[in-house]
């Protein structure tokens, strides 16, 4: 086999499955950086109604009891139908705000070594945008530490 097996080389979690987020704020699975080196999470809007703020929170567990917005760089492509990312972007805590174009996408990257001691969990949130707007993320987690033929769970 040629090129990189993402079934083999990644772990693949489903963190916010597609859903309208009109009139709600999503927030999406939590998962670990625990046992990976790095996330790359792929964030995808269809129909855009309205622009949304998306946010990286870093965490101590799987439930949120303790969460603190974090710093992170992503890629955009927010041409319709397109599939060139542009240049790598900072992001503040404060996150950043969607194109309001149809069919773009964003590339969130994290390292684990960005997240404080003892917060492996990363959860992505988006603002309510306040009109129909089809979204879906998946985190694709990278550098197993203990890699075995099954990868591990991130989300327990």
């Amino acid at each position: 086999m040629k090129g990189w097996n993402l079934a083999e080389k990644g772990h693949v979690v489903n963190i916010i499955p597609p859903v309208d987020i009109n009139a709600a704020a999503p927030t999406s699975d939590y998962f670990s950086l625990k046992n990976y080196d790095h996330a790359s999470i792929v964030l995808t809007l269809g129909v855009t109604g309205a622009a949304s703020t998306v946010t990286l929170e870093e965490s101590d567990d799987n439930a949120g009891s303790n969460t603190t917005a974090i710093a992170f760089s992503y890629y955009a492509e927010t041409t319709a139908v397109g599939d060139t990312l542009g240049v790598r972007t900072a992001a503040t805590t404060a996150g950043f705000a969607t194109s309001t174009n149809d069919s773009i996408t964003y590339v969130i990257e994290v390292d684990a070594s960005q997240l404080t001691d003892g917060y492996p969990y990363l959860v992505l949130k988006l603002s309510d945008p306040s009109a129909a707007t089809l979204v879906s993320a998946v985190a694709i987690l990278s550098g197993a530490r203990y890699a075995e033929e099954t990868t591990q769970t991130a989300i327990t």
